[in-house]
């Protein structure tokens, strides 16, 4: 691979946010990464493995930040300006956490499609009717697996949205309001928020669980 298109893959890779958005660095993506020996089913794959991590990551620094916001408006004394920044550093990983997980769902639901059409022209043209068949088959689970995968993703997404919504919230409320009085109005917000992040620690783990579905799908067989 000359050095122009190793540059090239690599921002793609870079890019991965509105990852293969453009149909040119889509198609040079596939083909450099195809001298790499890696197929749309391998870079399926490693995205729902890597949005498996990311789940992850979201779900540890969603918890931390709880934490941070409840420790906060529990204050018992101390230097609120030490944990306001606390707790604004780590609703600020928490939003980066949520843009990367909306980034990567896009990316696998890109390359799916891109699978998953490549899959049904190669299926158009066999000939042995009964490995058509089975290909077919592979092919329809495979479909019905990313979709439940997807569906399970953007709920979670759904649940995340109003959760660092509200963390956004509150951290701009103490910046413009850091004193005690303004923390010890927002304990009843942190109730109503914890039972909110409780919720989305359980969407995250069921599409997490989905994420396992989808890759033994695919590995279970090739086309």
């Amino acid at each position: 691979m000359t050095v122009i298109s190793r540059r090239w893959v690599l921002r793609c890779v870079a890019g991965a946010a509105p990852l293969l958005v453009l149909a040119g660095c889509t198609s040079s993506y596939y083909k450099a990464m195809k001298t790499f020996g890696k197929e749309k089913r391998d870079i399926l794959v490693s995205r729902v493995k890597d949005s498996k991590k990311d789940q992850q990551q979201a779900k540890e620094q969603i918890k931390t930040t709880m934490e941070s916001f409840q420790a906060l408006t529990g204050f018992q004394g101390g230097s609120l300006e030490k944990n306001y920044k606390k707790l604004n550093g780590e609703y600020e990983k928490a939003a980066d956490s949520a843009q990367k997980l909306h980034n990567r769902i896009d990316s696998i639901d890109q390359v799916s499609n891109d699978l998953f059409k490549e899959w049904q022209k190669e299926i158009d043209g066999m000939e042995n009717k009964k490995l058509k068949a089975q290909s077919a088959v592979m092919l329809r689970q495979s479909r019905l697996s990313e979709a439940n995968y997807i569906k399970s993703m953007r709920q979670t997404e759904a649940r995340m949205t109003p959760v660092i919504t509200a963390f956004h919230d509150q951290v701009t409320f103490l910046k413009h309001n850091l004193n005690a009085r303004a923390i010890g109005s927002l304990k009843g917000t942190s109730v109503k928020m914890s039972t909110d992040v409780d919720v989305l620690m359980v969407s995250l783990d069921g599409s997490m669980a989905q994420a396992d579905a989808l890759i033994a799908s695919l590995n279970s067989d090739q086309p």
